[in-house]
């Protein structure tokens, strides 16, 4: 927990990449193609397939590389690998030659981020403040309630991945929210809006509670379960919250998002 508060209070990334846009005079990159986003800043730009990496920068005496793995299907994942490097590319002037993949590009992997120190947490930080700068980020979701379709909007407009605009609401406490990462079936990390009032329990290390949606995912091996507009399930706040003395259940909702390919779960939970 520690690390956890730590990283909390860490905003070097963020600061660096509020920097780097007054810089540049510009509000926001949603606009600017991923090639003019990395030579802008002097930086060759490499798009190949990578082996067992999905980015890696390589620092040279005169010029730095970035490249991305070209196999990589989803264009808003290729975007936020893109902002990490660059985040490694001004904050890192130690890093050599660096390969990201997975793990070191996942928000939530706490353990990993412990292991390599503060820079992939850094360089993530970075990124989201790149692709999302709060001002602009605060204004599009101004008076629109919370729901699965909205991350995927926010997701659209930024052009950035699912995770990154998660772990960007839950960071702003933009909305009262309880955000679970889990994989493998084990829950590895939790983050809870200071909004959303409940006494947790102890998940960390353990599979989700059997009556979670989450637990219907693992179940079916990481398929979507549901689609549309039944992505938003309703369960009991006992589901993941301790009751107190006394205190009746109420109704929440749990989102998923998960993915087949790395056996992880992004689960989304809030008051209905």
């Amino acid at each position: 927990m520690k690390l956890l508060n730590y990283l909390k209070t860490n905003s070097k990334g963020k600061i660096k990449a509020i920097e780097v846009l007054e810089e540049i005079g510009f509000d926001e990159v949603t606009e600017i193609s991923n090639s003019e986003l990395v030579s802008g800043f002097g930086v060759i730009f490499i798009s190949e397939p990578l082996d067992n990496a999905d980015g890696k920068i390589i620092r040279g005496k005169t010029k730095t590389i970035i490249k991305v793995n070209s196999l990589i299907s989803y264009p808003k994942r290729i975007r936020f690998v893109i902002a990490h490097e660059l985040g490694h590319h001004f904050l890192h002037d130690k890093l050599e030659i660096h390969t990201d993949n997975s793990k070191t590009l996942n928000w939530f992997n706490v353990e990993n981020q412990a292991k390599r120190g503060l820079q992939e947490y850094e360089a993530n930080d970075f990124a989201s403040e790149l692709l999302m700068p709060e001002a602009v980020f605060r204004k599009f979701i101004e008076y629109k309630p919370f729901s699965p379709s909205l991350v995927k909007e926010i997701s659209t407009r930024f052009q950035t991945s699912l995770t990154s605009v998660v772990y960007k609401l839950i960071s702003l406490d933009a909305y009262p929210l309880l955000v679970v990462f889990i994989s493998d079936g084990v829950v590895r990390y939790w983050r809870k809006s200071s909004d959303l009032k409940g006494w947790l329990k102890d998940i960390t290390k353990l599979p989700p509670p059997e009556d979670s949606v989450a637990k219907e995912y693992i179940d079916a091996e990481y398929d979507f379960v549901y689609k549309g507009n039944e992505k938003a399930q309703e369960i009991d706040r006992s589901t993941w919250f301790k009751l107190y003395e006394n205190q009746e259940d109420s109704e929440f909702m749990e989102y998923c998002i998960p993915t087949k390919s790395y056996k992880t779960i992004i689960s989304i939970i809030w008051e209905a």
